[in-house]
């Protein structure tokens, strides 16, 4: 059974659904670390209520990138980590991890990339006017939002669709094909994009 790693920055929707497939058996993983650069968010009660172990940190606090990441990268040695998931993170990931994590850092974003990419991606589909959305899971790189696709699944943005109404149809998508996806590349390898899942 792999260690795994969430990475979060806020209320944690995606991690708590990924903890409870750990725990009904969906996700053949140990969670072994919740890492957090939000002090104040929701999800490191949920890591608590969960009994994850959780490294909290302020960027600010830290000259730069490198530093935070080798402490956290010692972490991740520590408890045997071999894949990290990101599961609404928003720091990108600097090169520390990314050598020691090649090919191993997965994130979940809430378009179909390469569209709408950053930050507030359902609120970029609401302004563009936009027929369609979705979600996206791609291996992580250098980029934002640009590294190699695994998985995507689409919906449709309706005439009067709000950012209250698109958010819960993207996080019903996020909660069942995150948990699929992280068992599928945990347990057989890579996966490889089904081009039928894309809007154009």
């Amino acid at each position: 059974m792999k260690n795994i790693a969430i990475f979060a920055s806020g209320s944690g929707s995606n991690f708590q659904a990924i903890s409870e497939a750990v725990q009904a058996g969906h996700i053949e993983a140990n969670i072994s670390l919740l890492v957090c650069d939000q002090p104040g968010a929701y999800v490191i009660e949920r890591a608590r209520t969960a009994k994850i172990p959780s490294f909290v940190f302020r960027a600010k606090d830290y000259q730069n990138k490198e530093d935070y990441e080798k402490e956290i990268a010692l972490l991740l040695r520590n408890r045997n980590v071999e894949w990290i998931v990101l599961a609404g993170y928003m720091r990108l990931i600097g090169p520390t991890l990314l050598k020691q994590y090649e090919g191993r850092i997965v994130n979940i974003h809430p378009s179909l990339l390469p569209n709408f990419p950053g930050k507030d991606a359902i609120g970029q589909a609401l302004a563009a006017g936009a027929q369609w959305t979705g979600v996206t899971i791609h291996y992580v790189d250098a980029g934002m939002d640009t590294g190699p696709i695994i998985a995507q699944e689409r919906t449709r943005l309706e005439a009067n669709e709000t950012r209250e109404s698109l958010q819960q149809k993207i996080q019903a998508i996020e909660h069942k094909l995150y948990p699929s996806i992280l068992q599928m590349l945990l347990t057989i390898g890579d996966v490889k994009h089904d081009e039928k899942t894309r809007a154009y």
